[in-house]
């Protein structure tokens, strides 16, 4: 049996799987972070070994598993957090988060310093606040007096690691991830670096996400429960650890998540940047792969907003329902999804939602179905966008998260993307990747492509139907009206601001 650990921004959970694949038990242990000012995002990183081992005990209590049948762990979590350890591995500081947006100023100074076309190359990202460097830079500037007793930097599930088995390492997706990775080399970049004055001695030795870090230690095998020396393996960032999870590790096969927000997680055998960086670029948590990531701020979430805004006392499917009758196009009203910001393509953080083309024929139903069809049109721009540096074989979508309960939303997907829709049948997503990762580690498959056919199966197949071609029309319009709004966005916040 396999532990996968996933230490996310709000809980902590532990998945038992067994030797199967199939999945045993899961508990988690939810936590707090602070905003101790607008735009800061910090967590104690004490918090997430405590829940982790609590999570650890109720799982093998709730299970009734012998601890001694644990043949792995495989870690994964948040990814980005900045983590500042001492020479005695003490934190520093409390972690900065994926979510912080006070680098703005260290952003624009890394791509002074490094030059946006050369950090993009070296990276395959353009300098944003949610990454690690420009938080390494902010303590730089802001907190001398911290940034003079750095030994180690780590991320958030690296903490974890560190506390369960005293060893400093981080896999390679997560590397990727902090801004400071070649990633056509999948190593840490000494140029940029030392252009950027960072001690390389400060970051950990990097490991491919099915390589063992070290074993559980005396200390954590007394609060979790678990043996000394359970091998304990490299693991990845949430989103690569859930594209193991649902099965995204080859070309022609996507992961779409429909949460909150929605990202779009493709395989790659050789590393592909978009040139504006308007992707995100990394490793993937599979050697000798690396993965494109679109990021909407807003997908599920748009929808979540619309019903509680407009009729929250209904439970969703009596909401939705009237949507089904509406036909594909809302009759001419068009939702752009940019609710809190936008990403991709649009990384732009004063980017407005918008209802296009309202006239009194539209019903609630309408607005509704434009919701679904605005987020589905925000994830063609990145389907697009993968299309034009060289993704250009998409043969099937595994789509996840909650927005995928829905059929009508699957089907305006498959309609507006042209791709075949599949729903598997594991929904514990970073988790349950974490955990075929050690398993693979441990050799209990053959390969990462045997673990996947043998582990996931397909539950439920929509196909593009008769609404492509006049989605096809609409798209052109909803990808025109951003940069026919984008300076009246800018307008806005700056007459809020006053």
């Amino acid at each position: 049996m396999f532990i996968g650990i996933d230490s996310s921004t709000t809980a902590t959970k532990a998945l038992l799987m067994s030797t199967d694949s199939q999945v045993i038990g899961v508990a988690s242990s939810s936590y707090d972070y602070e905003t101790p000012h607008p735009l800061w995002s910090e967590q104690s990183p004490e918090l997430w070994w405590l829940a982790t081992a609590e999570s650890i005990r109720n799982l093998l209590q709730q299970t009734g598993v012998n601890p001694a049948e644990i043949k792995g762990v495989g870690l994964t979590g948040q990814m980005h957090g900045l983590v500042l350890l001492d020479k005695n591995g003490k934190v520093l500081r409390p972690s900065i988060l994926w979510n912080d947006q006070r680098t703005g100023a260290e952003c624009d100074e890394i791509r002074q310093i490094v030059g946006k076309s050369q950090l993009i190359d070296i990276t395959g990202n353009d300098a944003l606040t949610g990454f690690t460097a420009s938080k390494i830079m902010w303590v730089k500037n802001n907190e001398p007096e911290i940034y003079a007793q750095i030994d180690k930097i780590l991320l958030p599930k690296d903490y974890v690691r560190f506390k369960m088995t005293g060893e400093y390492a981080m896999d390679k997706a997560g590397g990727a991830g902090t801004q400071l990775f070649d990633i056509r080399n999948r190593s840490w970049s000494s140029g940029l670096l030392e252009q950027l004055g960072i001690d390389q001695n400060w970051l950990p030795e990097t490991f491919e996400g099915t390589e063992q870090t070290g074993g559980v230690n005396q200390a954590a095998s007394i609060v979790t429960g678990l043996p000394i020396s359970t091998p304990v393996y490299a693991g990845a960032g949430d989103q690569a650890a859930s594209a193991v999870g649902t099965g995204a590790i080859n070309e022609g096969v996507v992961s779409l998540s429909l949460g909150t927000s929605g990202v779009v997680f493709a395989s790659t055998s050789q590393p592909l940047i978009e040139p504006e960086g308007k992707l995100h670029a990394f490793c993937h948590a599979i050697p000798n792969k690396w993965h494109l990531m679109g990021v909407m701020l807003s997908a599920a979430g748009s929808m979540r907003w619309h019903h509680d805004t407009h009729a929250e006392l209904l439970d969703y499917d009596t909401f939705t329902r009237p949507a089904d009758l509406v036909p594909a196009g809302s009759d001419g009203l068009i939702f752009l999804p940019y609710l809190t910001g936008e990403r991709t393509p649009h990384p732009d953080p004063l980017a407005r939602g918008a209802f296009v083309g309202l006239t009194v024929r539209h019903t609630q139903a309408h607005m509704t179905r434009a919701v679904m069809e605005g987020v589905a049109f925000g994830f063609r721009d990145m389907f697009e966008l993968m299309q034009g540096i060289g993704i250009s074989d998409i043969q099937q979508v595994r789509v996840s998260g909650g927005g995928s309960k829905s059929q009508l939303w699957k089907q305006i997907l498959a309609d507006v993307l042209n791709a075949e829709m599949v729903t598997i049948n594991t929904a514990e997503g970073a988790a349950y990747g974490a955990a075929l990762l050690a398993a693979i580690g441990h050799g209990q498959f053959n390969s990462p492509a045997d673990a996947i056919d043998q582990s996931i199966k397909i539950t439920s197949t929509t196909e593009p139907g008769k609404d492509r071609d006049r989605y096809n029309d609409y798209y052109p319009v909803y990808r025109d009206l951003y940069p026919q709004l984008q300076a009246s966005f800018t307008r806005l916040s700056q007459l809020e601001s006053k």
